[in-house]
């Protein structure tokens, strides 16, 4: 992985001046730290800071064509790079190095536009056709690499980081106050919008064309599902899965540096560093998180797999005061409030494998995106009952008038059900998590977002929906927010990336993610309580029967205990009465009333709607001016 920065005029052909590319480098040097590079003419900047993990005497970023007529900048991975580069070198295309980014310059020579449909693996680029004069920015299929942009002042920039964007001097960083209903109802931003005004993501599965003054978005991939009832029933699914995933393993063990694995209590991530170590021919090395609570604690049951394949896990250990520690780290990786504790933990590890010498690591992450492994689908089974016979939305409406406290209406949660595709298990999930927020926001921040909730930024293929068995439904919504927003950013990413650590996801293989839609439902969530059926059916061959069978626990951390149990003097300083009223998000009453009521029955609200008060009012000082608490700021 890298980092890649630039911008491109959209009124001229102005010059940029090198100092400003690297600014914008620099900003996120911990990206890449072993190489940079950039190219200034008129109309156009690119700059790199490399990782480099494949070619890494001959990678160096800008990379262009035989005749320099295509240059590109590159974040990511191409893991069948070895096969595309073959079938150009056959078509007449010839290489100057031993890069994957380098297909990139051959592939837009060959099938412009069309070279997505041959690109497999992680990325995010910038490709500059100099003959053209056409800008291409990209990002993979599922969003495992990040791409902001924003305009100003006639120039559109670019950046892996919102740091690149903000270190150009041209950008004044501002709140946008609709974007604060996302991170409470989703944790994290998925779509396009960011906590910045005028910064947006590029979406997953897209990319841009800036050409003759304009911008055009295109989308050049989509998650799909059967039509409901013409899902896969054979026999051997498992085995088949089986095959998929092990090929996506074996590609992404490729690199000119060693390679290791996320080790956890649970079958997916444990699978994925057994099937490295059978590729290996011996015990990958493995990296494995004690939360240090007992009923949080996955590591006996690592060491479970970790004695089956060998392996001697380094174990990072992570408690509450670990946790507070991390976090101003995290939130100025993340660039966004993190409201999902544990994304600390991971912060952590992914720094111990820095420290222990290696830079490339497999992680488990997308088998429950994929699978229905999260606990809110089993929940949804009965609640789908209710449905069946028409009371699913009466047992609704109860819930939410018991658990509303600022008095909303029922179709304002109406209408998010209707952004999210209908009754479903992640919409059940993000219609009541959507509460938390209202419990602590200011009257001020209600009159911002008006009738605006985060649910109509959603951009998602209802018609298609419709087609779908609901569970698949659900699926779709998850891989669009909580893979892109909060797995691959907070989890993923930037807790890696922010420690020169690249991450990579055998269950994000295209081949894996299109097999795994196209199978029954039932192979996936099968009765009430066996979630990943035909994972855990194939996982049997090669894990104990205690780590394939085990039942989904999501890695966790304490959430508000973390940060008010011993409590931190910044937290202190940023819960105070004068640095709420300064930010104006939250009412300091209804954050104090949130507060008393931790630990309480059925306080699971105010335990989350107190992490997105600490975490938003700890992103706001970090990233717009302090003032708020002590701790150090942009």
């Amino acid at each position: 992985m890298c980092g890649i920065a630039g911008r491109f005029d959209l009124q001229a052909s102005r010059a940029t001046e090198p100092e400003m590319l690297g600014r914008m480098g620099s900003a996120i040097q911990q990206r890449g730290p072993d190489e940079n590079g950039w190219l200034s003419e008129p109309g156009v900047g690119l700059v790199s800071q490399r990782l480099a993990i494949v070619g890494l005497e001959s990678g160096r970023q800008p990379i262009e064509n035989e005749d320099g007529s295509v240059v590109v900048i590159c974040n990511g991975e191409f893991f069948d790079h070895r096969e595309v580069r073959q079938r150009l070198e056959q078509r007449g295309h010839r290489f100057r190095t031993q890069s994957d980014s380098e297909i990139l310059v051959h592939l837009w020579e060959e099938y412009g536009e069309a070279c997505f449909d041959h690109l497999r693996g992680q990325f995010a680029f910038a490709l500059w056709d100099r003959r053209r004069r056409l800008l291409i920015l990209a990002r993979d299929r599922l969003g495992i690499c990040p791409l902001y942009t924003c305009e100003s002042d006639g120039w559109f920039y670019f950046g892996s980081e919102i740091k690149a964007l903000l270190a150009s001097g041209q950008i004044v960083p501002r709140a946008d106050p609709l974007a604060l209903d996302h991170v409470f109802s989703f944790f994290a931003m998925g779509m396009r919008r960011t906590m910045f005004a005028g910064v947006q993501a590029v979406l997953p599965g897209h990319y841009l064309k800036l050409q003759n003054g304009s911008v055009s978005e295109r989308q050049y991939w989509d998650l799909d599902f059967p039509d409901q009832g013409q899902e896969l029933r054979e026999p051997e699914l498992a085995s088949q899965l089986g095959e998929r995933l092990e090929r996506s393993v074996a590609l992404r063990l490729r690199a000119d540096v060693p390679v290791v694995s996320y080790l956890s209590g649970g079958v997916d991530s444990s699978l994925v560093a057994a099937l490295a170590s059978r590729q290996l021919d011996r015990p990958i090395p493995t990296f494995s998180i004690r939360i240090l609570q007992d009923k949080l604690d996955e590591v006996p049951r690592a060491l479970l797999t970790a004695r089956q394949i060998g392996s001697q896990p380094f174990i990072v250990e992570c408690g509450a005061r670990e946790i507070a520690e991390t976090y101003p780290a995290l939130i100025t990786a993340s660039e966004s409030p993190v409201i999902d504790t544990s994304s600390a933990a991971i912060f952590r590890l992914a720094a111990a494998v820095r420290q222990q010498g290696y830079k490339v690591a497999l992680t488990g992450e997308g088998a429950d995106e994929a699978l229905a492994g999260y606990p809110w689908f089993k929940v949804n089974r009965l609640i789908g009952l209710f449905d069946r016979v028409g009371w699913g939305e009466q047992m609704r409406r109860r819930f939410y008038a018991r658990a509303n406290r600022r008095g909303q209406e029922w179709s304002v949660f109406a209408r998010r059900y209707e952004c999210m595709g209908g009754f479903h298990a992640t919409s059940d999930l993000y219609g009541a998590c959507s509460l938390s927020g209202y419990r602590v926001y200011s009257d001020a921040q209600l009159d911002q977002m008006g009738e605006h909730t985060a649910c109509e930024d959603l951009i998602l293929n209802h018609e298609r929906m419709r087609r779908w068995h609901p569970l698949n439904r659900s699926l779709y919504l998850g891989y669009k927010v909580m893979l892109a927003g909060l797995l691959m950013s907070h989890k993923g990413d930037r807790p890696a990336m922010a420690n020169s650590v690249e991450t990579r996801f055998p269950f994000l293989d295209e081949e894996v993610v299109a097999f795994c839609a196209s199978i029954d439902p039932e192979q996936k969530l099968k009765g009430w309580f066996r979630d990943k059926h035909i994972l855990r059916t194939y996982a049997a061959r090669h894990l104990p029967a205690a780590i394939a069978n085990r039942p989904k626990h999501i890695f966790r951390a304490r959430y508000a205990g973390s940060f008010l149990d011993p409590e931190p003097a910044y937290v202190r300083q940023l819960l105070s009465p004068e640095s709420l009223h300064k930010t104006g998000y939250f009412d300091p009453v209804r954050v104090q009333f949130a507060r008393n009521r931790l630990g309480k029955p059925l306080s699971g609200r105010e335990d989350l709607a107190m992490v997105g008060v600490i975490a938003t009012q700890l992103w706001h000082h970090l990233f717009l001016g302090g003032g708020l608490c002590e701790l150090p700021h942009r």
